[in-house]
């Protein structure tokens, strides 16, 4: 095995486009995010982003590296299956299971830009409950549905894609059954403002399901107005506000992103 302890990745800038080279500093960013807020898994999971102006090809991490020394440069792009289009020299390939669920959400979903799959303990605790996502909570109430998907092993047979996306319909987010959850956004801030949503959503109800006490629920009513104000259009777009400042916070902590 290749000695990739002193990993070090020449910069993709003067090779790419300069909307490709802002996806990435986005994409990776948003790596470094997921990695901030816990929410990663080891080298595992994905997040993938469309490329813009090149039709069939996305953006997506080389598996061995961990989500926090993620970099522009890092990326690999890939086509929709699953061939390598552009390597970054890390050394390490692509994991088989991520082109799988993304590239098959990018296929079927024009309208969306990124994919961001987890492993996160309260996330696979409400994949594992019958009753799915409860609306306990305004971030619950964020989402107007959500899809399911049933397990059906390590996402390896590409005869799962046309379930996943039928399940996943029209959505921004999905539990995967016993194993994960997965958003979407037209942008890369929407679709980590989604993620982030979900899974403080199902943190807090892993939370209030402990608690051994009655729950309580919001009228009907009261769930659908509150999902209505969240609604494209009645508000800023998802993300214009908070990637700023977002930003700022991965300059701070993890600087090198840009690379």
């Amino acid at each position: 095995m290749s000695d990739l302890s002193g990993l070090k990745v020449a910069s993709m800038r003067s090779r790419v486009s300069r909307d490709e080279w802002e996806t990435r500093v986005n994409l990776a960013a948003c790596y470094r995010l997921v990695h901030h807020y816990g929410m990663d898994d080891l080298v595992y999971n994905h997040i993938s982003a469309r490329v813009p102006g090149e039709e069939g090809h996305v953006l997506i991490n080389a598996y061995g590296m961990t989500y926090d020394e993620i970099s522009a440069s890092s990326l690999v792009k890939i086509d929709f299956d699953g061939n390598v289009v552009q390597d970054s020299g890390t050394g390490y390939g692509i994991n088989h299971a991520g082109f799988v669920i993304h590239s098959a959400v990018h296929r079927a979903r024009e309208d969306v830009a990124c994919v961001i799959h987890t492993h996160t303990p309260a996330g696979m605790a409400v994949s594992a409950m019958k009753c799915g996502l409860l609306p306990l909570t305004q971030n619950a109430m964020f989402f107007s549905g959500v899809g399911y998907h049933d397990y059906e092993g390590p996402a390896v047979d590409l005869d799962e894609q046309r379930r996943l996306v039928a399940d996943l319909g029209g959505h921004v987010a999905m539990i995967l059954r016993n194993h994960g959850l997965l958003a979407v956004g037209a942008t890369i801030p929407e679709a980590f403002i989604h993620l982030y949503w979900l899974e403080r959503a199902c943190q807090a109800q892993v939370a209030a399901m402990a608690s051994n006490t009655a729950l309580l629920f919001p009228g009907e009513e009261t769930v659908k107005k509150t999902n209505e104000r969240y609604r494209p259009g009645q508000r800023r777009k998802i993300g214009e506000l908070e990637w700023a400042g977002l930003l700022r916070l991965v300059e701070r902590r993890y600087p090198g992103f840009r690379d």
